[in-house]
């Protein structure tokens, strides 16, 4: 790269300056941060501009926060963090926006239940995040006796009214993202790819039946430049069909709305020391060992706790039967990594009941982060002022040694250990 300060290659020989441009390792550490924060806000303002909504607020921060990862770059550290936290805020505002175009659509989320295995014929399978896609699948789908089911984040959709009422919206297939390659595989039909969270198949396995749409592409795959799906729908005819076969039934649907409708019974079941405390698991998982932590944590939570996951992360736990505390279910599935806005609207509730703060709810969050949207994601909860947050299973590798403590001082936030040291750490209310 270019040291406009030294009009040298950047590092070089030539050039006086430390780092990009004169940024140190730190300045560049928050540059980076800022820039996945900005790809996971892309991803929501772009699925909500979909469905005709949009924000100027967002699109102007959007410029503004680019320009500052140019060559006007600020070096002054806490003016950087300053802005690596307003892109936090601006991802809340941006998932509200996101949540009111998809419950305009769709209608609100109702709690769920959501049959995993199949039923014997024809199946098309879709991953990503689009609730659009989706529908529209739906709508050309309905009466040609080809069944749909969903995949990864896909799974909330069974909560919305408008998705809801398609009977042919048969279940949720397989897990999270990183299992494609062997779910898609043993999938006998077409399979829909509407976001990036899809992986390129190995050699002679389904890409003939692999279809991306939108932002998503895979090369050799057929990528759709509309929402015409017939050609999916004819190859779902011609393949070999699905069997029936039986599958475990799990939750969903458990929108901020639908919590908040029995806040009534949370409330007397935490004052009458039924629910002690409340664990948000959830994030964005992925495929390297460590992540199984996640799932050991789950199972340990003792059985007066409640857990709340979001995003692709609760995979790791959401087929174990957790029970219910007075109807309250202990495992609330509240949907899609952009629903963090629903578990943040909850937590903010509580807090207003109880008439104290977040941090000082009965709340620890332990959090998988793996791209771009955990990220902002993190910003989010850190320009909230949410602290004692623990994520895993290992540090960003783009955040520095000195903006790590930075967090850790300011936000106290914590890197995950053993699933017993953090659980017994969080049961005693030591940094959440």
């Amino acid at each position: 790269m270019f040291c406009y300060q030294c009009e040298q290659t950047a590092g070089g020989t030539g050039c006086t300056k430390a780092g990009v441009c004169g940024k140190s390792e730190d300045i560049q550490s928050l540059q980076d941060t800022l820039l996945f924060g900005l790809k996971g806000i892309a991803a929501y303002a772009y699925h909500a501009r979909q469905l005709g909504a949009r924000d100027e607020e967002v699109d102007a921060f959007m410029h503004e926060a680019l320009f500052e990862t140019i060559t006007n770059v600020s070096f002054d550290l806490d003016q950087y963090l300053a802005m690596v936290l307003k892109c936090g805020q601006i991802n809340l505002k941006v998932m509200e926006l996101l949540d009111k175009a998809n419950t305009g659509r769709f209608g609100n989320p109702v709690p769920t239940e959501v049959e995993t295995g199949t039923k014997a014929g024809p199946g098309i399978l879709i991953t990503g995040h689009d609730l659009l896609d989706l529908y529209e699948l739906l709508k050309q789908t309905e009466g040609t006796g080809v069944n749909v089911y969903t995949h990864g984040e896909m799974l909330p959709a069974h909560g919305y009214p408008e998705l809801k009422k398609f009977k042919h919206l048969a279940g949720n297939y397989g897990g999270a993202w990183q299992e494609q390659k062997k779910e898609f595989l043993a999938f006998s039909g077409p399979v829909l790819a509407t976001t990036n969270c899809v992986l390129i198949p190995p050699p002679n396995t389904y890409l003939d039946r692999l279809y991306t749409i939108g932002t998503t592409g895979i090369p050799g795959a057929k990528h759709l430049v509309k929402r015409d799906f017939s050609q999916l729908i004819a190859q779902a005819k011609s393949l070999p069909p699905l069997p029936a076969t039986p599958g475990k039934k799990i939750m969903t649907g458990f929108h901020h709305t639908a919590i908040l409708g029995i806040a009534d019974k949370i409330v007397a079941a935490v004052k009458a020391g039924k629910i002690k405390r409340f664990f948000l698991i959830g994030g964005c998982d992925g495929a390297k060992p460590g992540r199984n932590y996640f799932t050991e944590l789950a199972q340990k939570v003792p059985q007066d706790c409640v857990i709340l996951t979001v995003a692709c992360g609760k995979y790791r736990f959401n087929k174990l039967d957790f029970g219910a505390i007075d109807g309250i279910p202990r495992l609330i599935d509240v949907g899609q990594c952009n629903n963090a806005y629903s578990a943040i609207q909850v937590a903010l509730a509580l807090a207003q009941v109880f008439k104290c703060g977040v941090n000082e709810l009965p709340l620890s969050i332990v959090l998988s982060w793996f791209e771009q949207k955990a990220v902002a994601i993190l910003l989010t909860l850190f320009a909230l002022g949410v602290k004692g947050i623990r994520i895993g299973p290992m540090p960003p590798a783009f955040v520095s040694a000195n903006v790590l403590k930075v967090l850790q001082d300011k936000f106290d936030l914590k890197l995950i250990s053993t699933p017993d040291q953090d659980l017994a750490a969080m049961l005693q209310g030591r940094g959440k």
